[in-house]
């Protein structure tokens, strides 16, 4: 296999080297040679890296010459370089365990960056590789040196006996073993502050008719018949779930960790059930919720004139039905929830409102440190896990934004 998007004179060049052959082997082994994409991006840094010309291996650079992006494509936006850069370095890992364990050189690409590094296994591919000089053989040993050494040897491993055991009980001395607490916001995301990103789906409602005779939600009912037809428009989303969007891209920012979002309608099942999924709207507006087993102490209800959440086990004294005022709002409820994912060990994230804003509230009341601490006490479990939960919020309205919100009731699974 040879990358195809090289030009001729430039793999007449490497195909000589040791490292270009190696990378051959890897593109063509099952664990790469089903992915030509993979194997384009493999070849193309590995190019890069032999012909000493990191510049060209920036995540611009690859992003034109192996994804088809338009030069100056925004990449902060776009992490498709980012993510195929994280599969490749788990193939190569995975090649090097299994079928390239014969190999004299491994190949990694740094965490950071995207120029592989070409390591020998042993001192002699080390010195194929030319990256150290052979080592001179040792001079004859006199009898007379010879004990001294061995007695220096065990002198030596003697020190360091006691070195290891004094470091050992210093390490488990009760007032070295605290380490640096983690914050309630790092402890409840980081389930999804993974090297796998996350899907952020996030609703786009469905209307009827068009904008000069105008728009018009369409109720849950008429929203299959509109999808059914081309009467119908799914290019808009809340207020709400924009925020939400920028509190999710400040959080991971800070963390140095990634999404993928997707617009509902968007969203296939092949994305969603190898993936954790954080949805932001409630199920009347983000249609792909509707799909999977969402909440089921609190649910949406909603009518022409009204909207709220149904309380299924009502604690004592707790009302059946919660819901918000119509005009003016100045009050709205949401429900934030973390439930299995799709397959074994994935995780769903669900922040749903009656209206945008308390979406936008319940994104908030999780990214701040005070409302996630009150938030994980109760949903920890006894070894520090964080369990499965139905939460139902509550916000406080004023001039059209989220103002205060706290937790009115919470059922942990």
């Amino acid at each position: 296999m040879t990358a195809s998007h090289l030009a001729p004179e430039i793999i007449s060049k490497v195909q000589g080297d040791a490292r270009w052959a190696l990378i051959e082997r890897i593109a063509a082994s099952q664990h790469l040679k089903p992915s030509a994409r993979l194997c384009d991006f493999l070849f193309y840094v590995s190019d890069c890296a032999i012909r000493e010309a990191p510049e060209e291996a920036t995540e611009q650079q690859i992003g034109i010459r192996i994804f088809h992006r338009h030069p100056g494509y925004n990449s902060s936006e776009d992490s498709i370089v980012r993510t195929h850069a994280r599969l490749l370095r788990q193939k190569l890992a995975a090649y090097f365990a299994e079928e390239g364990i014969g190999e004299e050189f491994v190949v990694d690409i740094p965490k950071g960056h995207y120029l592989p590094v070409f390591h020998p296994r042993s001192e002699q591919a080390r010195t194929a590789l030319g990256e150290i000089k052979p080592i001179p053989a040792p001079l004859p040993t006199t009898p007379e040196i010879r004990p001294r050494f061995i007695q220096w040897k065990w002198i030596a491993l003697f020190l360091l006996l006691l070195i290891s055991v004094a470091c050992a009980l210093f390490l488990w001395h009760p007032w070295t073993r605290a380490s640096p607490s983690q914050s309630a916001v790092d402890k409840f995301w980081s389930p999804f502050f993974t090297d796998d990103p996350p899907l952020v789906i996030y609703s786009n409602a469905v209307f009827v008719g068009d904008s000069t005779n105008g728009l018009r939600n369409a109720h849950l009912q008429e929203q299959q018949g509109a999808l059914e037809t081309d009467k119908y428009v799914d290019t808009y989303t809340g207020i709400g779930e924009l925020a939400s969007v920028y509190a999710l891209t400040t959080l991971f920012d800070a963390h140095q960790a990634h999404f993928i979002l997707k617009r509902s309608l968007l969203m296939t099942w092949d994305e969603a059930k190898a993936k954790n999924l954080i949805f932001i709207g409630s199920t009347a507006e983000n249609p792909s919720l509707r799909v999977f087993k969402s909440t089921t102490d609190f649910t949406l209800t909603a009518g022409p004139d009204f909207a709220g959440f149904v309380n299924h086990h009502p604690k004592p004294g707790e009302p059946a039905l919660y819901s918000r005022p119509e005009h003016p709002l100045t009050k709205d409820y949401a429900v934030v929830a973390i439930l299995p994912g799709m397959q074994p060990g994935k995780r769903m994230l669900i922040f749903s409102g009656l209206t945008t804003f308390g979406t936008q509230a319940a994104v908030e009341y999780v990214c701040r440190p005070d409302s996630a601490a009150d938030l994980l006490r109760q949903i920890t479990g006894p070894r520090g896990e964080i369990r499965p939960f139905e939460a139902l919020l509550e916000t406080t309205m004023g001039g059209g934004v989220p103002l205060e919100t706290h937790l009115v009731t919470i059922r942990v699974h």
